[in-house]
């Protein structure tokens, strides 16, 4: 489970597939953020970007540069690559993101960083109520926001009863929304693979972000047509 590369300079890292995303969080300098929030999640890296990513508030696809994959018929295919605008050959990364293992597994992964001089995690109380009962769909999370916070977090789901955020980037934005958003700091990551000993999937469950809600043992999502033709071309 290894990290292969990585280049603080041209910010991005590549790791193995298998690698745990905490493994990823603590190899890396100060300064230099990856494309999810410090939790643990089931499948390591390879798992992320099957589900999509997880709490981000931004396009996930855009922060994976390349990776290889094992297609389901066996061969080992390499796509994108370091630079944001490699274009060699078709792009199956964002394909990728998100098929839920319909194209394969990834073998290893190349991940872009983004800079931040701060960073701050927090947790808060939410409270169910009767129009957000048990199983609300995901945007409510957004709805929960306090509208006066003004910055959108770089990462925002829910456990249980729990609002959780993560932001970096300029010292003064983060503690306006530090302020803004109210609650306990945090000071260490989160393990959620305990939750899900039978996988993580989407259904209703105790964890929710933007997109899902996750459940142990849960279902994929419907497999498009044009996702099937080209899983069946890999």
């Amino acid at each position: 489970m290894p990290l292969l590369e990585l280049s603080p300079s041209d910010q991005y890292l590549i790791a193995s597939g298998d690698t745990p995303l905490l493994e990823v969080w603590e190899a890396l300098p100060l300064g230099l953020f990856p494309p999810f929030p410090p939790v643990e999640l089931p499948g390591g890296l390879n798992g992320l970007l099957q589900r999509g990513g997880f709490g981000q508030t931004f396009f996930f696809g855009a922060e994976v540069l390349g990776l290889t994959l094992k297609t389901p018929q066996g061969r080992t295919v390499q796509a994108g690559g370091q630079v944001v605008k490699n274009v060699q050959g078709y792009d199956l990364v964002r394909p990728f993101v998100g098929s839920f293992g319909a194209l394969g597994e990834a073998v290893s992964v190349t991940l872009r960083l983004r800079p931040g001089r701060a960073s701050v995690f927090l947790r808060r109380p939410l409270e169910p109520t009767p129009e957000a009962p048990s199983g609300w769909p995901p945007s409510y999370l957004r709805e929960r926001t306090p509208p006066e916070v003004g910055v959108q977090p770089r990462f925002l789901w829910q456990h249980e009863s729990t609002l959780f955020a993560f932001h970096f980037g300029h010292p003064k934005e983060v503690e306006r929304f530090r302020q803004a958003f109210g609650g306990e700091v945090m000071d260490s990551p989160v393990d959620y693979s305990r939750l899900f000993p039978h996988g993580m999937g989407v259904g209703v469950g105790p964890l929710r972000d933007l997109r899902f809600s996750w459940a142990d043992g849960g279902a994929k999502p419907p497999l498009p047509a044009v996702f099937q033709k080209l899983a069946s071309a890999l």
